[in-house]
């Protein structure tokens, strides 16, 4: 079971240097069939491929946590997109390969534009890996930035 669990950390991000290393960018609609921190059921189009996701409740360090994924088609996804909670989240995701890993930096629109956060995954928990310059503040764990958090209190209502 544990090719069920993600590893990754969360970072801000201090510019938009990393636009000029991104390897490809697709655009991300997304909204949450449940926003329960125990079980989220997130409908993603990702680029123009529908995915069905299921998570479940982060670890205290908020580093790891189950989660199960599969495709299914983009109608399919568009019709779940209307069942879902209200609000939704759009960004461009950019992948960029720094040192061994891929980050995955998501700049957001709409009620979250002015957003820009980075992930990485990792294979263990204390795996290292190298730092971009344009990687700031660590925010792994922190539930204001999770994606289901974000369509409840977007980050243009943060003080």
């Amino acid at each position: 079971m544990s090719e069920l669990i993600e590893i990754e950390r969360k970072f801000l991000v201090l510019s938009e240097d990393f636009k000029l290393e991104a390897l490809k960018q697709k655009r991300i609609v997304q909204a949450f069939l449940n926003s329960d921190k125990s079980r989220i059921v997130r409908v993603r189009i990702h680029g123009n491929e529908g995915f069905l996701t299921i998570k479940g409740e982060p670890t205290g360090d908020g580093i790891s946590r189950f989660e199960w994924e599969t495709k299914i088609s983009t109608a399919d996804a568009e019709a779940l997109l209307n069942l879902c909670e209200e609000g939704s989240i759009e960004k461009m995701r950019y992948e960029i390969k720094y040192g061994d890993h891929i980050f995955e930096v998501d700049e957001f629109f709409g009620s979250n534009e002015g957003l820009i956060v980075a992930e990485v995954e990792l294979k263990h928990v204390s795996e290292t890996f190298q730092k971009p310059k344009w990687l700031g503040e660590e925010v792994t764990g922190q539930l204001k930035y999770y994606n289901s958090q974000l369509v409840k209190n977007p980050y243009q209502n943060w003080t």
